[in-house]
């Protein structure tokens, strides 16, 4: 984790000296920057590994620029994960009424949400976030299975950004067990939330969109690692 934090910041560092930031270079060649456009265009994706993100912005907090969101594709990986069966909770489903999941992607398209790192206006990371199924439109698997798929991220494509794909590849290993807990987390409201409405279906209730967030310091982090290793 300290390994991750330090090559984290050593790519934040470098970049400030040459009077840039990781948004500012993913952005680069971009004549204007559109809220929820996806930058860059088609989104990063390694084909070898699954891995896959992009960049994005739709205003909700004055200090956040715009944020990260960052998934894997399962089906390039050696376990097999089967997508989460959720049927509303509560009376039987009604005739004709359609199946729940039956629009989420599939097979080859099927991709799962691991977390979101908003970014302040200095194109430094400020917070984790995890969200419901429909705001990504993803296949929904359960939280162990997308902790594992957290172990499995990795983008080997240079054909992007190769500061950009590194730093992400770092900031998940330097904040690997917040990102586990969110996920718990993700799950635990989502399954409070259809308890709460029996006759919904909490993963397409619009009125619940990030399910659990915490506020980070790639800095504090490196410094408590060093401590917690000296000690």
């Amino acid at each position: 984790m300290l390994t991750a934090g330090l090559e984290v910041l050593r790519i934040q560092q470098s970049l400030a000296a040459r009077r840039s930031n990781l948004v500012a270079e993913l952005l680069h060649g971009e004549d204007e920057f559109f809220e929820r456009r996806h930058y860059p265009a088609g989104d990063v994706y390694d084909p070898e590994t699954g891995a896959q993100y992009y960049y994005h912005a739709h205003r909700s907090d004055p200090r956040e620029h715009g944020h990260f969101h960052i998934f894997q594709r399962p089906h390039v990986l050696s376990e097999r994960f089967e997508p989460m069966r959720h049927a509303k909770p509560g009376i039987g489903r009604c005739a004709g009424e359609p199946q729940v999941g039956a629009h989420w992607p599939r097979g080859e398209a099927a991709l799962a949400h691991i977390v979101g790192v908003a970014m302040d206006n200095y194109g430094l990371p400020i917070r984790l976030f995890t969200v419901n199924r429909w705001v990504t439109d993803e296949t929904w698997y359960a939280a162990r299975d997308v902790i594992t798929m957290l172990d499995h991220f990795e983008i080997r494509s240079r054909r992007t950004v190769p500061e950009v794909n590194g730093w992400i590849a770092g900031l998940l290993r330097l904040f690997q067990p917040e990102i586990v807990e969110l996920v718990r987390r993700r799950d635990a409201a989502v399954e409070a939330r259809a308890r709460a409405n029996p006759h919904g279906d909490a993963l397409e209730d619009r009125s619940l969109e990030v399910t659990a967030a915490l506020d980070i310091s790639v800095e504090r982090r490196v410094r408590q690692l060093r401590r917690s290793l000296a000690a």
